[in-house]
């Protein structure tokens, strides 16, 4: 009995070419993949949100009910604004440091640069001791210099290289201004029952800058250098 003609359909069968079980593997990994793709589109960041962006979540000036520290709104209030004060100066006169830790120059210079510089990296940790109480207490910490330039009430130095006495004599009337606020600021403080916000300016502020006076304060004694008999 004759073979019957084979099909189209098995002809094209027998005569396509044979896949291998690991090409077949990966084909379906890639749709796979492909299809998760699909599913979960890659993470992109979302650039430019600053434009039309919608209300600030608090005011500047402002304090929040968020944290429970037994202190009412009005002394709260009160507290933030002395520190931000506070905060202001003390970043100016941190900066003033490292402006004349930059500049100073004359028969002192190592001993006022190496002095300035170990007097800026404590007024910089002063900023952050004041700007945490005033988080703390529910406000807004000032941040940005052109804010901090508008608020300070240190005097703006130019932008020119000063004699070491000169120097010496912005920083001494930078400290004076701190600690005046200080002692007006503690008192209102302790008189408002906010001992955590007198603690701050009394241990940490006032006794910084009182120490750093003496340190500054004797290199304008009148003493020469060195004394001929």
């Amino acid at each position: 009995m004759a073979k019957a003609p084979a099909t189209k359909t098995s002809a094209a069968v027998a005569a396509a070419p044979k896949v291998s079980a690991a090409s077949k593997k990966a084909a379906s990994s890639d749709g796979q993949a492909s299809s998760n793709n699909r599913a979960t589109p890659m993470l992109q960041p979302v650039l430019n949100q600053q434009f039309d962006a919608p209300a600030a979540l608090q005011k500047f000036g402002t304090v929040s009910q968020r944290l429970p520290i037994g202190l009412d709104t009005d002394t709260r209030q009160q507290s933030v604004a002395n520190l931000n004060q506070l905060l202001a100066d003390t970043i100016t006169l941190r900066d003033l440091y490292k402006k004349h830790h930059w500049q100073v120059v004359g028969p002192t210079f190592y001993q006022l640069h190496l002095l300035y510089d170990k007097h800026y990296e404590e007024q910089s940790g002063l900023v952050d001791i004041i700007a945490e109480r005033i988080q703390i207490l529910g406000g807004v910490a000032v941040a940005m210099a052109h804010d901090v330039a508008e608020l300070t009430s240190i005097p703006r130095p130019p932008r020119d290289r000063e004699e070491a006495p000169v120097q010496v004599s912005r920083l001494l009337e930078a400290h004076q201004i701190i600690l005046k606020n200080c002692h007006e600021y503690a008192k209102t403080a302790a008189d408002a029952g906010d001992d955590g916000t007198n603690d701050v300016v009394v241990s940490d502020v006032m006794r910084t800058n009182e120490l750093q006076v003496w340190f500054v304060s004797e290199h304008v004694v009148d003493t020469p250098l060195v004394r001929a008999e």
